[in-house]
């Protein structure tokens, strides 16, 4: 009994994984519909695991249960964005204060070879995936630098939210905005390397609320677009 208990966890954690990265990686978009059945079918598991995996993601709030209706991948709404912002900020400022003291010579390092890479064009879908994954990177140094493992854990959850985030408010002028960007990461990366605490929590904020108020400019608009509204001015 031990051992049935411990591969059906092991299951329930492997569908978790497959479809969260589904989620994120919009390979399952939002607003559609799971079918339980058809997903462990997909998976080669039973219903249990699946079922099991449903309901870990519905706590992180990446699926909608719906009475009667069915489970679907949780929508993106404009609230969603400034809330989880807003919260991102917050745990990215309390890890900066604890990191300021923490950060080694080769994380310095590695956050310039991040900002090279960030300077790279976006030309295309697979130029985005990456210049998501190194925007991620830097942010998540900072995180990791703090050694708050509860802090780490609240991020990482935060995370898929934000990346599906980014996935929806590549609109209009993204790739135009990603010189403004560039220019407040190395901020964030020039007052690490010089261990300034107030200067990187100043970058932080700065950056991560431009952020926000640009994903929910672009995602207003792709609201209006889809409503068949004109542009708002």
């Amino acid at each position: 009994m031990e051992l049935v208990r411990l591969q059906r966890q092991r299951a329930v954690d492997a569908v978790y994984e497959a479809l969260r990265a589904a989620i994120i990686n919009s390979l399952l978009r939002t607003g559609e519909r799971l079918n339980v059945e058809e997903l462990a079918a997909k998976l080669g598991v039973s219903l249990t695991p699946v079922r099991g995996a449903i309901q870990q993601l519905a706590t992180e709030g990446l699926v909608e249960i719906r009475p009667r209706s069915g489970t679907f991948v949780a929508s993106l709404t404009l609230q969603d964005v400034d809330e989880t912002f807003k919260i991102r900020c917050a745990l990215e400022l309390l890890a900066a204060r604890d990191a300021i003291s923490k950060f080694t010579d080769k994380d310095v390092h590695r956050l310039k070879e991040v900002l090279r890479a960030l300077r790279k064009p976006v030309r295309n879908d697979q130029d985005g995936a990456a210049h998501d994954k190194y925007n991620s990177e830097l942010h998540e140094t900072i995180v990791h630098a703090s050694g708050n493992r509860r802090l780490q854990e609240m991020y990482e959850g935060l995370n898929a939210h934000l990346r599906i985030a980014r996935i929806h408010g590549r609109h209009g002028d993204w790739v135009a905005r990603l010189h403004e960007e560039q220019t407040e990461h190395e901020a964030i990366v020039d007052a690490i390397e010089k261990r300034d605490a107030a200067a990187l929590e100043r970058s932080l904020m700065h950056h991560i609320y431009r952020a926000k108020d640009d994903m929910i400019k672009a995602l207003s608009q792709r609201e209006r677009e889809s409503d068949g509204l004109p542009e708002s001015k």
